[in-house]
């Protein structure tokens, strides 16, 4: 076989050795533009998850690397005049040169052929001679981009800006500083080698505000080291390649066409602040060398087992990585975290370090930790504290004792909006297994205003009795009172519908509706009734109904009240240009579409107990174009807080049958973290959480101050 690669970079490099190594008999070519002793790059950061599979992979090769590593553990923290060490992180690094070096020599050793200095503009021309092409030529792949019709790639720059510069002050450990000067907020990535990386980050408000725009190479370098002097002593900073870029994160549909297979930043890249570009290249080296091996000269198959191996590895890489992109490019978002709470925020911004994790990997980081958060929440400091999970949230006079909050899936047993004796079991056994927060599933302020005929409402004195009753037991069953939330709701243009096990919004036949209320006169799908379009009698019906439930659950001994404002329900039509175009004054402006759901908060806070909390289930986005915005979600948010709203729940979608969501496990999480410290007033994270591990994460990191939570174990009666 005649394997031919274009760049020599340590992906390239890595499999050519390997290959070579597997199949001597192969012809192995590398071909690479610049000199074999031109670098532009500084340190390779590597973790022994992936030091191990080098061994396996080589053990000449990883020998020689791990003999020029510089190692160390800990990662280091500065933020706002504070400074934090988190150890048990276990880095390895090398300088680029250094592994070149090696990867040059060992694959010589093995046979390769190593031509430098020869640029190849038309890979077609080297593909019709060779059986196997591989493009490790990197970010600016111009394998990938000759068969782009074939890969289809895509490439999305990130918002923030970044530079990449060395120095010879020695930082003996990952080193991240947080500096704000008259210019914005910088973020500096630093990492020992015998030449340390530093890598500035910021905004490109920032960026442009600090002139770096048309600042000159030097100009910037003196920038830096005056702002960076108390880090960098008498050291100089240095650049190769001078050049402000946005990260750009490139995938591809596939990896392969025809002969052709890409590796490393061709295929895919993820972002510098996890540290995994080399050591993906590397990886994807290992898996191309095993596909060879167990598929031989059949280079379909190898190339289909290794993308299969690949990929799925790949893709939990990138989520992280963007995830921590997303962390840096918005780390003005956190600045009203306190320092230790910043640092424990940063250290857990992937999602694949929690505070279990943080646990095993540095106890004593996480018991200052927990020290200092059961201080900072008011409670009196101890030497053994416990976690985030079991610090009380006070919201006025109301004290929740712990950071859960359990409710039922919404339910459909209700008669006439009386809650059937189940559901009313069911809820006081969830509220025996000790939530901070009892929350009941949406009730119905007005008849009209149920989504099913099983609706559960709190419109009648039956309701308010029985609901009084399941809150009487609950508090029976348990020594310290639990406190317990009735979550109120309007349907709107979403009422009137079949039971949910036969679909979702499947309108009731003609003859079983009722009228249904809504800002405008549009229906909620093609096949759904079209709605009455409210006038002000029906807005002052409705507002007032919303006032008697609040009034009925004060009298059935409710701690909390939480008006739903989401999912496309009756307030959360008024906010959205999908359903509200109305030409009056609760229509048009953002301003004006909120005016109404504000004027009913208005009446219910009004109405509602002073020393009482009320909060606000609030829609993120309708993941629609002609939609709710995020950005006009905060200004929802920023007038409720205005208005003395106490929480925030956040969800997102359901507004229209229209909508293209972008949905993981962790988006309403995200949302949560995002209008948290956007707005900065609590938030109860609305995606369902199953252990104390994620729960001490969500909250001791500041992204939620309670999260709905569903315990593994069922509950039982």
């Amino acid at each position: 076989m005649n394997v031919d690669i274009l760049g020599g970079g340590p992906g390239g490099l890595y499999v050519s050795l390997l290959l070579k190594k597997s199949f001597p008999e192969w012809e192995v070519t590398v071909y690479e533009r610049d000199p074999a002793d031109n670098t532009y790059g500084w340190g390779v950061v590597f973790s022994d998850a992936t030091l191990s599979s080098l061994r396996e992979a080589d053990r000449l090769s990883h020998e020689r690397i791990t003999d020029a590593f510089v190692r160390w553990d800990p990662i280091d923290i500065y933020y706002d005049g504070e400074y934090f060490r988190c150890s048990g992180h276990s880095f390895a690094g090398i300088m680029r040169s250094d592994l070149l070096s090696v990867l040059q020599t060992r694959a010589v050793e093995l046979g390769v052929e190593l031509r430098h200095g020869e640029p190849i503009n038309d890979p077609e021309q080297l593909r019709a001679e060779s059986d196997i092409l591989i493009g490790a030529d990197g970010l600016n792949s111009t394998v990938r981009e000759t068969y782009d019709q074939a890969f289809r790639p895509n490439n999305n720059a990130g918002n923030a800006k970044f530079a990449w510069f060395g120095t010879v002050k020695p930082f003996d450990v990952f080193t991240f500083i947080f500096r704000e000067n008259e210019h914005g907020l910088w973020r500096i990535h630093a990492y020992p080698g015998r030449k340390s990386t530093f890598i500035v980050e910021c905004t490109e408000e920032t960026w442009a505000a600090a002139g770096m725009d048309e600042a000159s190479e030097e100009e910037a370098l003196g920038y830096f080291e005056e702002l960076f002097a108390d880090h960098l002593g008498d050291y100089k900073l240095e650049s190769k390649l001078y050049a402000w870029r946005n990260f750009p994160t490139v995938r591809n549909a596939t990896w392969s066409h025809e002969n052709v297979v890409l590796i490393g930043d061709a295929a895919h890249t993820a972002h510098f602040s996890i540290g995994s570009g080399t050591k993906m290249a590397m990886e994807d080296s290992i898996a191309l060398q095993e596909a060879f091996e167990e598929h031989g000269r059949d280079i379909r198959a190898a190339f289909n087992w290794y993308e299969k191996e690949r990929r799925p590895r790949v893709q939990g890489l990138q989520e992280a990585a963007e995830r921590s992109e997303n962390y840096f490019e918005n780390v003005e978002r956190y600045q009203n975290l306190r320092p230790r709470r910043f640092a424990f925020n940063l250290l857990t911004r992937s999602g694949r370090i929690t505070y279990d994790n943080l646990r095993v990997r540095d106890p004593s980081f996480v018991d200052r930790f927990d020290q200092w958060f059961t201080a900072a929440e008011g409670e009196e400091a101890t030497a053994v504290a416990t976690p985030p999970l079991f610090k009380h949230l006070s919201l006025r006079d109301v004290r929740i004792p712990n950071r859960t909050v359990m409710t039922l899936p919404p339910t459909e047993t209700a008669t006439d909006g009386q809650p059937a004796d189940s559901y009313l079991d069911q809820l006081v056994i969830r509220g025996e297994q000790g939530p901070g927060m009892l929350l009941t599933d949406p009730l119905a302020v007005t008849p009209n205003g149920r989504i099913t005929t099983g609706t559960p409402g709190l419109y009648a004195d039956d309701h308010t009795d029985a609901l009084g009753d399941a809150i009487a037991r609950v508090r029976d069953a348990l020594a310290a009172e639990p406190i317990v939330g009735a979550h109120l709701f309007h349907a709107g243009r979403r009422g009137a519908t079949k039971s949910r096990d036969r679909g979702l919004d499947r309108p009731l036949p003609e003859h079983e509706r009722w009228e249904l209320l809504a800002p405008s006169a549009k229906p909620f799908g093609p096949a759904s009734p079209t709605p009455t379009a409210m006038d002000t009698d029906d807005l002052d019906r409705v507002r007032e109904a919303f006032v008697t439930a609040a009034e009925r659950a004060e009298r059935a001994g409710f701690d909390h009240l939480q008006l739903n404002a989401g999912h496309g329900y009756l307030l959360s039509s008024f906010l959205s240009p999908l359903s509200n175009d109305r030409d009056d004054e609760y229509g048009g402006s953002l301003e004006e579409r909120m005016r109404y759901p504000l004027q009913v908060f208005d009446a219910v806070r009004d109405a509602w107990p002073e020393e009482k909390s009320l909060g606000v289930t609030l829609q993120a986005t309708d993941w629609n174009l002609n939609g709710l915005k995020t950005h006009e979600a905060y200004a929802v948010a920023r007038s409720l807080k205005e208005r003395d709203c106490d929480l925030l729940a956040i969800v997102a979608g359901q507004a229209s049958v229209r909508e293209r969501p972008q949905f993981d496990t962790d988006t309403l999480g995200r949302f949560s973290e995002q209008f948290r410290n956007e707005v900065e007033m609590p938030t109860l994270s609305t995606n369902y959480l199953t252990t104390y591990d994620e729960v001490n994460t969500m909250v001791g990191g500041g992204r939620a101050d309670l999260v709905l939570f569903h315990p593994n174990t069922p509950a039982s009666s």
